[in-house]
């Protein structure tokens, strides 16, 4: 009789707790550098995400350094290969994740379905993509990148350099946590291609502070941003220049920028 009482408590005490958590949301950090300058920078960024995702429980990360994951497709190897035996040996393709990082540099090697099957993954699908630094170096041959991404690198004519950033959207996410002028150390970018009609600029450098002799500036109306948003499709996009030596993401504040990116993205925070 005691047992049928302490199950029926039990019982009664599971129908009223509250409802399991929602799983967290899953974060490829895809870092494909085989065709590029290998930024020290990446492992420890990848590492660093990972960690803060894990840390803030708001998602899971897999890191990867191959672009095999970018489709949505199966991925099989033919039989006979003596890699597998034609069955589908990985069900993680894009269809698992809910947001790309994206640390990768140059022409990276994607067939036609993978590039098609990545910008749908955002377009379409309504997922996020974050992506730093070298990422605006990424696919020059691709315009489709570009457009999504909403910039591309033009150079960095002062090299590893000071830079006061200005802030112009506090209330962003990724942006709150930031004074309204700070200075910043960092491979300094030049951005081209962008537009502030299509892109919203978070924070920029004040070019009063820069040296705009200098050979390699082409922009002559002192626009350089620092980071952007936009949507693309239904999906959210961000991008940052900072994060170019392995020490920046020690920073708190960087770190924050970046977490707080992906969880805009992830729609986890408006």
């Amino acid at each position: 009789m005691k047992i049928l009482l302490v199950c029926a408590a039990v019982c009664a005490a599971l129908a009223t707790a509250a409802p399991h958590a929602q799983p967290r949301k899953r974060v490829l950090a895809w870092a494909d550098v085989r065709s590029g300058y290998q930024h020290d920078s990446i492992s420890h960024a990848v590492a660093t995400i990972e960690r803060l995702g894990r840390e803030s429980k708001s998602y899971d990360t897999f890191i990867r350094t191959d672009s095999q994951l970018i489709t949505k497709r199966p991925i099989t190897f033919p039989a006979g290969t003596g890699i597998a035996t034609g069955e589908e040996f990985n069900v993680r393709n894009l269809n698992y994740f809910d947001a790309i990082f994206f640390f990768g540099v140059r022409e990276i090697e994607l067939s036609a379905a993978q590039r098609a099957d990545l910008l749908s993954f955002v377009k379409d699908d309504g997922k996020g993509f974050v992506a730093a630094h070298s990422a605006a170096t990424a696919f020059f041959s691709w315009p489709e990148f570009g457009e999504m991404l909403g910039g591309r690198f033009d150079e960095h004519p002062w090299g590893i350099a000071d830079g006061t950033v200005v802030v112009d959207v506090p209330t962003f996410p990724a942006m709150r946590h930031f004074p309204a002028r700070f200075v910043v150390r960092d491979e300094l970018y030049q951005i081209k291609d962008f537009s502030r009609d299509k892109i919203r600029v978070l924070a920029h450098l004040d070019p009063s502070k820069l040296n705009l002799t200098q050979p390699l500036v082409h922009r002559k109306d002192g626009d350089f941003p620092v980071a952007w948003s936009k949507t693309y499709g239904k999906g959210r996009v961000f991008y940052s220049i900072l994060g170019h030596d392995a020490d920046d993401w020690d920073n708190p504040l960087l770190q924050k920028m970046y977490v707080e990116a992906i969880r805009w993205s992830l729609r986890l925070v408006e």
